[in-house]
């Protein structure tokens, strides 16, 4: 009989599915980060409890073109400044991907908030345009000129943190009490420049971003750097104080508070 793909696969494929994927080399991006100061009461409402909010009402947004192996890939991140127990971070509220690969990794191992979308990253000369859109819409634009050379820094690391959770099957919150995730990823730079220019937030219904207004520009900036990342699971939290928030992760949220239609498949 003929293999049939769908069944189950060896432990030698297994194994050597787990042996490439630890052999990878550094992926390289390039890419635009704008950082600003935005209201501090609509940043501290958009962070699920046990999250805090930081001193400074920071919100960044990295836009990216990776070099992965055999395609490009697009991949966006708007997140906010956030605490937990006594670690700084970001808090992501949407992730732009551009391939379905990134998204499934992301989504299914890390809870990482990764919907399909676009991502634009242009370069003419000293001009520099990038943004993320989704259903039509171009929610964040960054635009501006390169205006000088910045001095590389130190290998840093990095947290993102992440809520990892499965909707309940008869639409009454989750199947088990979410997991918040600490994802740190070391990041090295090979080159980085200044950019002089501006944040342009649009409203979108499905990203609303504009809630979180350019009150300050911090900085933008447009790098070269490679990531690897590792998350682990902190604690368990609460299924109905992190309910309010579950429409974050969804266009249409009504799709998981009803559950599933009677004889759908």
């Amino acid at each position: 009989m003929a293999r049939v793909r769908y069944g189950a696969r060896t432990e030698a494929e297994i194994g050597a599915a787990r042996a490439a994927s630890s052999r990878l080399p550094d992926i390289w991006s390039t890419g635009v980060v704008a950082v600003w100061e935005s209201d501090p009461d609509a940043v501290a409402a958009v962070l699920p409890p046990p999250l805090k909010p930081t001193g400074r009402p920071l919100v960044r947004v990295n836009i990216s073109k990776v070099d992965l192996p055999g395609y490009p890939l697009g991949a966006g991140s708007f997140a906010v400044a956030a605490a937990h127990d006594g670690v700084e971070g970001w808090y992501p509220l949407v992730m732009p991907m551009t391939h379905e690969r990134a998204l499934i990794g992301g989504r299914e191992v890390f809870g990482e908030p990764k919907k399909l979308g676009e991502v634009t990253v242009e370069r003419d000369g000293l001009v520099v345009r990038a943004a993320l859109a989704r259903h039509g819409i171009e929610f964040v634009e960054v635009r501006g000129a390169v205006s000088g050379a910045l001095p590389l820094p130190e290998p840093t690391q990095k947290t993102d943190f992440y809520f990892k959770f499965l909707p309940a099957v008869d639409g009454s919150g989750f199947d088990a009490d979410p997991v918040l995730v600490h994802c740190v990823r070391n990041e090295k730079v090979r080159k980085l420049e200044r950019i002089t220019g501006d944040v342009v937030l649009r409203e979108s219904m499905y990203d609303p971003v504009a809630d979180l207004p350019v009150r300050e520009l911090v900085g933008i900036t447009l790098g070269e750097k490679t990531t690897d990342q590792k998350g682990r699971v902190v604690e368990r939290v609460g299924g109905q104080a992190l309910l309010p928030y579950i429409h974050q992760r969804y266009d249409d949220p009504q799709q998981i508070l009803d559950g599933p239609p009677e004889g759908s498949v």
